[in-house]
């Protein structure tokens, strides 16, 4: 599929984001005054950055609020329900935190969980697409989960738990790729059964259906060549996990580590996240003979 840059960007600010504030609410980093004020403002802006950027795919943004009105069959409202409900709920516990040097855990735990299940929300856009095969399991929402706690571990400045996180991160990551390269072959789904002809027998292309550009090329069918896909893999895992494993290990309680350790994750989110959108194959390219196998 096309890689939009609003998705992209979207689907890792909030991320992480949000697994930074689902660390602050659990309190497994409790600061107060000055120290809550910058960790929260990053959380919320990282969150509120992301939600913003969602916003610049659609065709007409100022009807962004009905996202809200369809929660009971999309995924996506239930995201935007879900960060609302979250982004309120921790307000009280980190201003709290902030003005009072208080922290209310029993309002922080609930806004934590939250938060997660707002990521799970935001995976399962994706996830939940049988005509994208690549995305169409179980690792989609476990990559998402591990990506954000990754991102929130690294913020919160924990170097062991971040390292942990990290080879977890790269596992998941990793499995991703090996399982989805092989879904859309396993999904059955070929030039017959998008036609409907396959009953006859072998079904081939005389031409394709439009003899120019039009949207689903535009959005739903784009080939990345498997040469250029292999570097782009390893250039995400280098920058999203190995990096900065190196830089926690290397001096794991420095700040100029620390810092450095989540720029070049984040880095390599962007690149692992584009590649994420990609590689990923819409069954609707079958009727323009454009699928990974023709890369």
């Amino acid at each position: 599929m096309h890689p939009a840059p609003s998705i992209i960007a979207f689907t890792v600010l909030s991320g992480i984001g949000l697994g930074l504030l689902t660390f602050l609410g659990f309190g497994v980093v409790a600061p107060v005054g000055l120290p809550a004020f910058l960790w929260f403002g990053l959380g919320y802006g990282l969150t509120l950055a992301g939600l913003a950027f969602s916003t610049f795919h659609l065709g007409h943004p100022e009807r962004a609020l009905k996202a809200f009105t369809q929660w009971r069959s999309s995924w996506l409202s239930r995201e935007a329900v879900l960060s609302a409900a979250a982004l309120l709920l921790m307000a009280p516990h980190a201003a709290s935190s902030v003005f009072l040097a208080q922290p209310l855990p029993a309002i922080g735990m609930v806004a934590g969980v939250l938060c997660l299940v707002t990521v799970l929300a935001t995976s399962m856009i994706y996830g939940q697409l049988r005509t994208v095969p690549r995305w169409y399991h179980w690792t989609t929402p476990v990559l998402f989960m591990i990506a954000a706690l990754t991102g929130g571990a690294l913020l919160t400045g924990m170097p062991f738990v971040s390292q942990v996180l990290l080879a977890w991160m790269a596992l998941a990551i990793v499995l991703h790729w090996l399982i989805g390269d092989r879904q859309f072959a396993r999904s059955g789904s070929t030039m017959g059964t998008a036609t409907g002809l396959g009953a006859r027998g072998a079904v081939r292309q005389l031409e394709p259906p439009h003899s120019g550009q039009n949207y689903l090329l535009k959005e739903m069918v784009y080939v990345v060549g498997r040469k250029h896909a292999f570097k782009l893999r390893i250039i995400a895992l280098g920058l999203a996990c190995v990096l900065p494993s190196i830089f926690l290990w290397i001096a794991p309680f420095s700040l100029a580590s620390a810092v450095a350790a989540a720029i070049s994750h984040v880095a390599g989110m962007f690149v692992s996240r584009w590649l994420f959108f990609a590689e990923a194959e819409h069954v609707v390219g079958l009727f323009y003979g454009r699928t990974a196998e023709a890369a």
